[in-house]
């Protein structure tokens, strides 16, 4: 029976709801917002979150500076008045130059600016005005060794890093997600991971948990022993069976290829089916004794009186199975299948420490891929794009589970 939360109960929830929103509203939030830029932290033009154009008064002031130094020397070597006054005129531009600049950073305490229309013509005319005097100049006493020819050029051509163009690209990340090979790539073998390594472990634990819902002596020591696997770090289970996938040490590549699966011992991580195949397994041996406590505690709502009932009237253990087991134990699995193949389709930590994505990409999942985006390549807007599909495949899959298929996560009553 559903009842309206009144102000009181809404009271001992609201720091959990404050909670949420700051660590999870928040996130998703501010990752969208950087999926809407072109933000590359290795790059200076790109490291921040610009909707305009923006101007480096510093460094446009010292260029500038730069170029009223080295023409007055080279002013010295030229007697025609022509020469002499294009060198003028390029010293007259660099004062008007610097003038427009300390006035518009006297406007901000910041060494960057936001640009006007009007401001940015006025730049781009004494730019453009200097690149054209300096090139006639120069072109015309070719003959004449000046001291500073190179480094006039030089200076000039670095004006443009004076300005910082927006960033802003909007949608634009998604349609480069859409065509990346890559991302698609990644994408499938996030699917082949989930699918395959969810299905073993759904099997495998519920014939586990169906062991360990017997009561018989020892049952306590035999759940014990199970659930180790899932106590280890995933770390530490990832670098564990590292070593028995190694080439040239490791006891599982060794009995894999003896039997006939691979060709030698070192291809169990360096071919694309047996570095996915070492994936799996992994996967399976850490977390079935998860899937197989979720199952456990729905066996253990089943009344034996139900068993005991279907006897009577003939049913074998197969019939209760089927008919019984499977039916009234539906709650559970969904809810167990829903948790597991949400935890593996944001899988990292196993892949990142077994196999990397490798090799050529052959284990590269959507979270490799975000990681190397965003960490390796400091593409944070890219990376952010990423992160974003994989929270819209990851929330349809959620609603798949509890409206489609119908897990109840939480009761009504």
């Amino acid at each position: 029976m559903r009842h309206r939360i009144k102000l009181k109960e809404l009271l001992f929830v609201l720091p959990v709801l404050v909670v949420l929103a700051i660590f999870s509203v928040y996130s998703i939030f501010q990752t969208a917002i950087y999926s809407l830029f072109d933000y590359q932290i290795n790059d200076p033009q790109k490291a921040g979150l610009y909707m305009n154009d923006r101007f480096s008064t510093a460094l446009f002031e010292e260029n500038m500076k730069y170029i009223k130094f080295f023409v007055g020397d080279d002013l010295t070597l030229v007697t025609d008045e022509e020469s002499t006054a294009d060198f003028n005129r390029m010293i007259e531009l660099s004062d008007e130059g610097v003038a427009l600049s300390e006035g518009l950073s006297a406007q901000s305490d910041e060494n960057t600016v936001t640009l006007s229309a009007e401001d940015s013509e006025a730049l781009k005319g004494i730019i453009e005005e200097l690149k054209t005097v300096s090139a006639n100049v120069y072109e015309r006493n070719a003959n004449v060794e000046f001291y500073n020819k190179e480094g006039v050029a030089s200076v000039i051509s670095s004006i443009d890093d004076c300005y910082i163009p927006a960033n802003f690209i909007g949608v634009n990340g998604y349609v480069r997600l859409l065509r990346d090979t890559r991302f698609w790539n990644a994408t499938w073998n996030t699917v082949l991971f989930t699918l395959v390594s969810v299905s073993l472990e759904f099997m495998l634990g519920l014939m586990l948990a169906m062991i360990m819902n017997k009561a018989i002596k020892g049952i306590g020591a035999v759940r014990t022993v199970a659930l180790i696997p899932w106590a280890i770090p995933t770390v530490v289970s990832a670098l564990i069976w590292s070593y028995l996938y190694d080439g040239s040490s490791g006891i599982i590549s060794f009995i894999i290829s003896k039997i006939g699966l691979i060709q030698g011992p070192e291809y169990m991580l360096l071919s694309s089916g047996g570095a996915m195949t070492s994936a799996i397994l992994s996967d399976v041996w850490k977390t079935t004794p998860y899937m197989a406590l979720l199952l456990l505690a729905g066996l253990q709502t089943i009344d034996n009186s139900v068993y005991e009932s279907a006897s009577i009237d003939g049913s074998n253990r197969r019939q209760q199975f089927f008919k019984i087991t499977l039916p009234l134990l539906k709650p559970a699995i969904l809810v167990a299948l829903l948790f597991r193949t949400l935890d593996a389709f944001r899988v990292y930590d196993l892949i990142a420490v077994l196999t990397n994505g490798g090799p050529g990409g052959a284990t590269e999942t959507l979270s490799i891929y975000a990681y190397k985006n965003m960490f390796a390549q400091t593409n944070f807007g890219y990376g952010s794009v990423i992160v974003i599909m994989m929270f819209v495949l990851v929330a349809v899959i959620a609603f798949l589970f509890i409206k489609v298929l119908g897990a109840e996560v939480m009761s009504d009553d």
